[in-house]
């Protein structure tokens, strides 16, 4: 079994000197600070897994069982990292079993670089074999994407790859690179992109406009902001707790923004959003002003957009213009990297409590608490339930670990219940909602932070998608900590059956098979909670562990996810049941 190592990374390159295009490659990566890439070798990216076995050395290449697989992998290892992602692979099926990581990478503003091989030049549009249009199918899914054609353009092309995929708002770049451009020679030498003409990733914050969103917060009786991933990306977490704290602001986040504000924060309120806190999503339509930071008015987080905040005025603090106005016209929008142009607005901003204010999320809360929150953490009935399970995860690991979800209703009782110190803790499919994503994006997480426990909560359908990147755990020996939340059912979609469509359980039962000698096939230590007095004892063992291993918990196969706002309903009309 191979086990990760760390990679010397060289960062001077060869000077001028006669190389292959495959070769090339290799020195470009390196010159990006990329010692750990995954990908699925084929015939038409062969001449750079050539090069890269050379490498070795110097460059970890991990080998995942699906292409899908590796972009997630890649996804992973770029949240918890912050640094670019890599995923390769060849032409035809390996290309196109990247796009659902392209796709959910860029809705989520995740900086990763594919690269793919092609056939060669003179067969481009011919048909040949494991040809496809990679360019064309990706261009709606990616921040850029290039197809090299000589082997002349990788330096300028790669550079441009990595600055464009981490500048301003992250997202995925694909670069695809025909055959004949791998095994041609050229004239090599590498020189890092530091910006593109008319290309400007970060607008230049404006004075007036803050000192505007300045007066809105001083004369604002009831404040309230929301945020996103922007802070995280950003970098802005302090900035973010400083205005909380100096103006006394209840904040809330999105799932995409989840750890940016410590959960135990006393101005921290919860989640916004379909499965949100009861406070936070009632709330935003009481609140006399609303500061969106980073975040992008998801339909998720809006519910009916008739009826979102319409009291309220509204600042969004963006980077990305096109989104500002997209779904909800705002009143002042302050463009510019979140910890840039916080740190700017900080001096402008009075101090303040807001007790009162505040006292309304706490009446809120307590409501929740006692209809919904104290029944899935403490539950009297006979079975398990998820909250429990994420309950004892926090105490296990001191709310220090990592969580990665996968998508349904595990993955809003995690975002719900799971708590966390540290940013860059709460790795989830928000935007697209990939079923799939989370085993192999807990192996990219655990590899860009080995000195964090990484614990991935799955559901029993999402994790049959890419089961096989077990492979990967056992090859390298990954300590990354699974744990099968298992109802038997596609439980969200059953959630929505019984609700809305009386009941009708339309291919949502699930016949699973035995999670438990699967795991243990690939020689991973592996057990199954079924009562609730193995429950604590068994987590604690499974956090104490060092190496990989394998949980699964029989959950109650009914138990729904509350507080719910029904598609296309208002914020205001949240369900508690």
């Amino acid at each position: 079994m191979e086990t990760i190592k760390e990679k010397k990374v060289e960062t001077k390159s060869p000077k001028s000197i006669r190389i292959s295009g495959a070769e090339a490659i290799i020195h470009c990566l390196l010159e990006e600070g990329v010692d750990l890439l995954y990908g699925y070798p084929g015939g038409a990216i062969m001449p750079v897994y050539d090069e890269l076995y050379k490498f070795q050395d110097k460059l970890t290449h991990i080998l995942t069982r699906h292409e899908q697989g590796a972009t997630h992998a890649a996804q992973g290892y770029a949240r918890v990292s912050g640094k670019v992602g890599v995923a390769m692979a060849t032409s035809g099926p390996g290309a196109t079993n990247l796009v659902t990581g392209l796709a959910d990478a860029q809705i989520d503003s995740t900086p990763i670089v594919c690269i793919t091989g092609q056939v060669a030049r003179h067969l481009l549009g011919s048909d040949a074999f494991q040809e496809t249009d990679i360019v064309g199918i990706s261009t709606p899914v990616t921040k850029w994407n290039y197809q090299i054609t000589k082997a002349s353009e990788i330096p300028e092309v790669m550079a441009k790859a990595f600055y464009i995929a981490k500048s301003g708002r992250p997202g995925p770049v694909l670069i695809d690179i025909t055959k004949n451009a791998q095994i041609d020679e050229l004239d090599f030498t590498y020189e890092k992109c530091t910006g593109i003409r008319s290309y400007k990733p970060v607008p230049s914050p404006d004075i007036a406009a803050i000192e505007a969103a300045a007066e809105l917060i001083n004369r604002a009786k009831k404040p309230y902001i929301v945020f996103g991933q922007g802070v995280i990306l950003g970098e802005a977490e302090e900035q973010l707790k400083a205005l909380v704290e100096k103006a006394g602001i209840p904040a809330a986040w999105t799932i995409m923004g989840e750890s940016a504000l410590s959960s135990s924060h006393p101005l921290n309120v919860g989640m916004v959003g379909m499965h949100g806190n009861y406070g936070p999503n009632i709330l935003t339509n009481e609140c006399d002003l609303l500061l969106a930071i980073g975040m992008r008015f998801d339909d998720r987080v809006t519910g009916n957009l008739d009826t979102y905040a319409k009291q309220a005025k509204i600042v969004h603090f963006e980077i990305d213009p096109a989104e500002v106005n997209k779904n909800v016209k705002v009143d002042l929008a302050v463009l510019g990297n979140s910890k840039e142009t916080l740190e700017i607005l900080l001096p402008m901003v009075k101090e303040n409590r807001h007790e009162t204010w505040h006292g309304e999320f706490k009446k809120k809360h307590e409501i929740e608490y006692d209809t919904i929150i104290k029944n899935d953490i403490h539950p009297t009935k006979k079975g398990l339930t998820m909250g429990e399970v994420i309950e004892e995860i926090n105490l296990a690991s001191k709310n220090k670990a990592v969580i990665v979800t996968d998508v349904g209703q595990h993955q809003m009782i995690a975002c719900r219940y799971a708590k966390f110190e540290e940013s860059k803790s709460n790795i989830t499919s928000g935007g697209l909602g990939t079923m799939g994503f989370a085993l192999p994006a807990a192996i990219g997480a655990k590899m860009g932070a080995m000195d964090r426990e990484v614990v991935a909560i799955i559901g029993d359908g999402g994790y049959q998608m890419t089961i096989q990147e077990l492979g990967v755990i056992f090859q390298h020996q990954v300590p990354v900590k699974i744990v099968v939340l298992n109802n038997d059912h596609l439980g969200m979609v059953r959630q929505w059956q019984e609700l809305f469509f009386d009941s009708r359980y339309a291919s949502t039962v699930m016949t699973n098979p035995d999670f438990v000698k699967i795991a243990e096939g690939y020689h991973i230590e592996a057990k199954r909670v079924t009562k609730r007095e193995d429950l604590k004892s068994t987590i604690q063992e499974m956090i104490a562990s060092d190496k990989p291993y394998f949980l699964e918990v029989k959950v109650e196969k009914e138990d729904n996810v509350f507080p719910m706002i029904p598609s296309g309903a208002s914020v205001s009309d949240i369900r508690l049941k």
